[in-house]
């Protein structure tokens, strides 16, 4: 028989997906893959029922149904301070994921380079290397996850066609501040870089933190390709809903990478969409309020039991640190913490380019009362040392 492609060699399967099944396996309370386990906006949901009795079920157009593309340019036009053109600036995809693969494809030619913070989202390495190009990785330094201006230019150095930026960031929790983003938009000016952004937590940051949008730099809109998803933001990451806004002759290019890798997300689940995207400002303040509740709950009980970890400025994850537990393999404990503990992880490693194997992911995106039952769960924590 012939070989197979070689692209897939360097990387496994996702590493949190998997830990969702080992958690559904042993019955663990499951904080490894990051999805809600409370329904999306009950408007949503009523709009929803009431499109699957209309005319919704064929194709919409490509690149996104017409009314959607127009809420969502009203809705970020808002926030990103200039005015989106829905018809020429915004493509809808199948999640978050098609987004930044189209993103990447769009720019990236095979052996062309492209620049990772670490930690990252484990399909940044996979989307680099599936598109032919080399990932560059800078570290990010805990507690802050600060980068190293010195660092990142040597990266720069290397002439590579793009950077991820994953703001506020998935694992660590890091909001960039202003200045930092400044320096990333400095080194994209000065040796013609694309930053190709993940914003899927946009609307999730903790005070004092604040999300810039890195398209709303000075310079920055020509050469931004900003990625992110109704999933996290209204509760819906089942229905696959994500976007790319980026200039006129960039979209061109990232519509007919669109059609070629899934044609169009779901026309139903758009049209039930418009509803969240014309939400006021009142919405997305709630949204805040409830997830400063869940952190502070969260990290008050992972206090109490004595687990250290850090403190998330953004998005809705935890790192807990466990090298007092004795384990060479961060994999090992996170099986053996959903079989004998009783709750889902996911391993450090998986988000590291450096050899991290202390570090594992926990998320609060659920019911307090879920958080509660973890908590319970995790106060049993200690019979895993070694």
């Amino acid at each position: 028989m012939p070989e197979l492609s070689k692209r897939t060699e360097t990387f496994t399967d996702s590493v949190i997906r998997r830990m969702t099944r080992i958690s559904n396996k042993y019955g663990a309370v499951n904080l490894s893959q990051g999805f809600p386990d409370f329904e999306p906006p009950r408007e949503l949901l009523d709009r929803l029922a009431e499109v699957s009795n209309e005319d919704f079920h064929q194709y919409s157009i490509t690149w996104g149904a017409q009314n959607f593309r127009e809420a969502l340019a009203e809705k970020q036009s808002r926030l990103m301070g200039r005015r989106i053109d829905p018809n020429a600036e915004i493509v809808v995809t199948c999640g978050s994921t098609e987004a930044m693969m189209a993103a990447m494809m769009t720019v990236a030619n095979p052996g062309d380079k492209v620049i990772v913070f670490s930690p990252f989202y484990e399909n940044y390495g996979a989307d680099t290397i599936l598109s032919g190009a080399e990932p560059i990785y800078v570290p990010l330094y805990p507690p802050e996850f600060n980068f190293d201006p010195n660092e990142l230019e040597a990266a720069f150095r290397q002439k590579p066609k793009a950077l991820i930026l994953c703001n506020p960031s998935n694992p660590c929790g890091k909001v960039f501040t202003y200045d930092e983003l400044k320096i990333i938009a400095d080194l994209a000016e000065k040796y013609d870089t694309f930053v190709i952004t993940d914003e899927v937590y946009e609307h999730i940051v903790y005070a004092p933190h604040k999300h810039t949008y890195f398209a709303s730099l000075p310079n920055m809109w020509e050469r931004t390709i900003s990625c992110s998803s109704l999933s996290k933001t209204y509760s819906i990451t089942g229905w696959r809903l994500g976007y790319i806004i980026a200039p006129p002759h960039i979209i061109d290019v990232a519509k007919k990478v669109h059609d070629f890798l899934t044609v169009g997300a779901a026309a139903p689940l758009q049209e039930a969409a418009v509803t969240g995207l014309r939400f006021g400002d009142d919405y997305y303040r709630q949204l805040t309020y409830k997830y400063t509740e869940k952190r502070d709950l969260f990290l008050k009980g992972l206090d109490d039991i004595g687990i250290s970890h850090t403190i998330p400025q953004g998005a809705y994850y935890v790192l807990l640190d466990i090298s007092e537990f004795g384990f060479d393999s961060d994999l090992d404990f996170c099986e053996k913490l959903a079989e004998k503990v009783g709750v889902g992880a996911v391993p450090g490693s998986s988000f590291f380019r450096e050899n991290v194997n202390h570090l594992i992911r926990l998320h609060f995106a659920k019911k307090n009362d879920t958080l509660n039952e973890a908590l319970n769960r995790l106060s049993q924590i200690k019979k895993l040392k070694l």
